[in-house]
């Protein structure tokens, strides 16, 4: 082994030693708690089990619940790729003080809590929220809209949160571009429109698969807003989760579903750090 090499594993053993205290070593503790029985009145089984695993495969309501959780991330990612460009587009062909500007106010949402965060938005969209308040006294509407304890409460919440994780990726990504791609594309009689769509566009698309997992894993992985914009009847992997765990007390059937989540973000990330890998060879 070179002295190189090992200055390396040197350096990444303080973290590698924190992240598999603080992140590794909880994920497997769940394993074999998951794979008890459980017995309303008595607590947890002693003996071994795949009942658990067993209902999240076969379990309608599971799969309900499965379905809910991956459609609301798909759905969060896509406003905030939407959003989120036009954005970083802006924002990354500004300089000086304007860039520094608007940078906070992207950044800003980041420096104030989870919770007080969708609070504000309760304030909103309740039924005698600022925005249902509003349009009731403009004639707009005649009764309140439900915009809480579905999905249009969550999903406006989530993106809120993750939106700016997805600006700050996409900036990257668009500051890296060639600085002569997009003049020799005029140059050749593109315009401006033609030359996002046939270069800006595919030039970024790295930047923007990258912001797009990164939402989507934090998405289906959220639990403070889906709780509190979702309601009790809004039932996602997260609070399913929590509910079993300090609810009823199942923790078997919870630290099971939390391994399958576990599993399923480590899997996106897994392959899109494989595509991405390829991606870049190919190029």
């Amino acid at each position: 082994m070179t002295r190189e090499r090992t200055a390396g594993l040197l350096l990444i053993t303080p973290l590698g030693l924190v992240l598999l205290l603080a992140f590794v070593a909880p994920v497997l503790l769940m394993l074999p708690t998951s794979l008890h029985g459980y017995v309303p009145g008595r607590g947890i089984t002693p003996g071994w089990t795949l009942e658990n695993y067993t209902a999240l495969f076969t379990d309608s309501y599971y799969h309900e619940v499965l379905a809910r959780t991956l459609g609301l991330g798909l759905g969060v990612t896509v406003l905030c790729l939407l959003l989120g460009y036009p954005l970083a587009f802006v924002l990354a062909r500004l300089r000086g003080a304007a860039a520094a500007w608007v940078t906070i106010l992207v950044v800003f949402p980041l420096l104030l809590n989870v919770v007080v965060r969708s609070f504000g938005w309760i304030s909103l969209l309740a039924n005698r929220g600022l925005i249902n308040n509003a349009l009731v006294q403009f004639g707009l509407i005649e009764t309140p809209l439900r915009m809480m304890f579905n999905l249009t409460g969550v999903m406006v919440g989530l993106t809120h949160i993750f939106l700016p994780f997805m600006v700050l990726m996409l900036v990257a990504a668009l500051r890296a571009l060639p600085r002569d791609a997009e003049a020799a594309a005029a140059a050749l009689g593109a315009g401006p429109v033609k030359t996002f769509f046939l270069v800006t566009l595919p030039l970024t698309a790295p930047g923007m698969f990258a912001g797009s997992v990164l939402v989507f894993v934090l998405s289906i992985s959220a639990l403070v807003t889906p709780r509190l914009l979702g309601g009790p009847t809004y039932r996602v992997m997260s609070t399913v989760i929590y509910d079993q765990f300090l609810g009823t007390l199942e923790w078997p059937a919870g630290a099971a579903l939390a391994f399958v989540l576990t599993v399923i973000a480590l899997l996106i990330v897994a392959v899109a750090g494989l595509v991405t890998r390829r991606w870049t060879l190919a190029r």
